[in-house]
């Protein structure tokens, strides 16, 4: 059973209040790739695995990898599934199992997308990820009550052109917050 629509924050971005001191999530944005009443699923979009290159997943899913894999990051996605590898893409969207979060974002997590990008075939824009963040029934909904993110609708140029570094902020500012302005509190009126 979905979410009613005017709650579901799939196709959003959670941005982590200042408040937020887990360090899994201290000032990430997470990209909402799935919301229902059940759950939600989704993918922090500016930490990078620093020790970690898609070279390695290539070589350790036996895929002949691309020359400049050893260039391409690998984002921890979220404290979930850690050994998974998920792709949050740009068009297309045929690949196996793909989930589409909005109409120009999907996430996939098969073996085709990853042989695709391999042989450069793959979607143009695209970031690698091990694990993903999930919140179980009501979680979520408790945790933005108390203050613990902030959302707006995704935007494609933070997750795919802006530097990872850059991406908290970035969104805070399309949201139209200063995040130096932000208490690390919360409270109420």
């Amino acid at each position: 059973m979905n979410a009613p629509q005017s709650e579901s924050l799939k196709g959003h971005f959670l941005m982590a209040m200042p408040g937020l001191l887990d360090p899994n999530f201290f000032q990430t944005v997470t990209c909402i790739t799935e919301h229902t009443a059940e759950g939600a699923l989704g993918l922090v979009i500016n930490r990078v695995h620093q020790s970690l290159t898609a070279d390695v997943i290539f070589k350790e899913l036996k895929i002949t990898a691309p020359k400049h894999a050893d260039s391409i990051p690998v984002y921890i996605g979220g404290p979930v599934h850690i050994g998974e590898v998920f792709v949050l893409h740009s068009a297309p969207f045929r690949w196996e199992g793909c989930l589409q979060v909005t109409r120009s974002l999907g996430m996939s997590n098969t073996i085709d997308i990853l042989e695709a990008i391999a042989m450069g075939v793959g979607p143009e824009s695209y970031l690698l990820m091990l694990g993903c963040a999930g919140w179980g029934e009501g979680q979520l909904e408790d945790e933005i009550k108390q203050n613990a993110w902030l959302s707006t609708p995704v935007i494609d140029e933070i997750i795919f052109q802006t530097p990872t570094e850059q991406r908290w902020e970035a969104a805070m500012q399309r949201l139209g917050v200063d995040p130096g302005l932000l208490s690390d509190t919360a409270g109420h009126a």
